[in-house]
């Protein structure tokens, strides 16, 4: 973080700025006096314009006054969701190579992470249900998987969806789902992968979802959870001895992005698909690289032939060619051999970074 001139493609969001129109809206706002506390779901204007987006992009009906909560942050909705599904000692099965948040979250719990790796199976990542029925024991309260996903970009089919449901309505389980890429995704997979479209609202399926992906709105801290009525009246009363509620003049800034972002989005993701084919084509021709194909989010997660120590070679990477990518090991079970690249930036920084990438890795 102290070095100048870094190719920062490490961090977990784009390089461009929230766009104009929402910082507007914050100032209006603001101006009209959303500056104080909200009720700890939020206000409910924002979780009725977050019901009608559900309503638009997915079919699904929702009450915004029993199974929506504003949170500030995904991570936030993570954190109330799995402090309100665990008791210390309790067990959680999470898919990874995953953003390693919520195994932590997991853990400051005093419960227990099971990290179930994602196998590579072709040029795509699969679920090993196997893996999962093996693993399951009496503690086991909850399954969570990231989709798209951060690290992998890989999206969970409609078939993939239709068997974690399957599987932890089965079990007795839990079902939690990160879709905080949701609207980042390229049409192969599944263009529209909200695990709410299969749920009824009686299964037991919580989601977890933000604004920062999608509307470049990471440092704004807003995000949303849905899920069964009766524990989100539980996670409702936990948000209040944690941040009581998400500024106000924010979450009618989330509103008017639900409401007016979609040009944003269409623009955005054109940039996204031009960086993945890009950076995707150069790396697969650099020798010993496998790219497995990404269908959302936006990062590369490239296994190097012989790499053991994910770690070591990116440190080595950032302090000879100010190329900054993030360790595979950093995201869990499955992750070692392989690093992350993000291509939300422009492509002249992808050019250069992968022009010294290409001449590291022929140095090695």
């Amino acid at each position: 973080m102290t070095m100048e001139g870094v190719h920062k493609l490490y961090f977990g969001e784009s390089n461009l700025p929230t766009p104009e129109f929402l910082k507007q809206a914050a100032a209006q706002a603001m101006a009209e006096g959303f500056t104080t506390y909200t009720s700890n779901a939020g206000l409910l204007s924002t979780r009725e314009a977050l019901a009608a987006y559900y309503a638009k992009h997915h079919g699904v009906t929702l009450d915004p006054a029993r199974e929506i909560i504003v949170t500030s942050s995904g991570v936030q909705a993570l954190n109330l969701s799995i402090g309100c599904l665990l008791d210390p000692g309790d067990e959680a099965l999470i898919l990874t190579p995953a953003w390693p948040n919520a195994c932590s979250i997991v853990t400051m719990n005093q419960a227990r992470a099971i990290e179930m790796a994602q196998p590579l199976v072709g040029d795509r990542y699969a679920i090993d249900f196997d893996a999962l029925e093996a693993a399951l024991t009496p503690r086991t309260r909850f399954l969570m998987y990231t989709s798209p996903s951060n690290p992998l970009g890989w999206v969970a089919t409609l078939e993939d969806q239709q068997r974690l449901l399957e599987f932890t309505r089965k079990h007795g389980l839990w079902l939690l789902a990160d879709e905080v890429y949701e609207r980042l995704t390229y049409g192969s997979a599944n263009p529209e992968p909200s695990i709410l479209r299969l749920a009824t609202r009686e299964d037991a399926v919580l989601v977890a979802q933000s604004f920062s992906k999608s509307y470049c709105m990471t440092g704004w801290r807003l995000g949303w959870l849905v899920g069964r009525a009766d524990l989100m009246a539980k996670a409702t009363q936990m948000n209040e001895f944690i941040v009581s509620c998400a500024p106000a003049f924010v979450q009618k800034t989330g509103e008017v992005a639900l409401r007016d972002g979609e040009p944003f989005i269409a623009e955005l993701l054109t940039m996204l698909r031009g960086n993945r084919d890009y950076c995707a084509q150069e790396l697969r021709s650099m020798p010993g690289v496998t790219v497995p194909e990404p269908d959302g989010a936006f990062y590369l997660f490239p296994q190097i032939a012989g790499l053991t120590d994910s770690f070591d070679f990116c440190k080595r990477l950032l302090l000879e060619t100010k190329v900054g990518l993030a360790p595979g090991v950093a995201f869990g079970n499955g992750g070692e051999g392989s690093v992350r690249l993000c291509y939300a930036v422009e492509r002249p920084i992808l050019e250069s970074a992968l022009s010294l990438i290409r001449e590291f890795l022929a140095g090695r």
